[in-house]
């Protein structure tokens, strides 16, 4: 078989592969019903890391529950040159 012959096979049998190994584990498990939060609800706690200029930290909202007010901002296309 030809490179070309061998690329091609090898790249139809990742795209099976991605395509069928997701359902197969997702067969057999129920998916979480989404969380309905309404206005004057308290948040649930979350963890997220941030990059302090040297490591990556880990920050809890229990951190800071009672102690100060919480924003949280999204920058979607933040640092993608787009």
């Amino acid at each position: 078989m030809k490179r070309r012959g061998v690329s091609k096979v090898l790249g139809i049998w990742l795209l099976l592969a991605g395509i069928i190994c997701p359902q197969i584990q997702a067969q057999g498990k129920k998916p979480e019903p989404p969380m309905k939060l309404k206005v004057g609800d308290v948040a649930p706690d979350f963890k997220l890391q941030y990059f302090d200029g040297s490591d990556d930290k880990d920050v809890t909202l229990s951190q800071y529950r009672g102690k100060s007010n919480v924003v949280l901002a999204f920058y979607i296309f933040a640092f993608t040159g787009g």
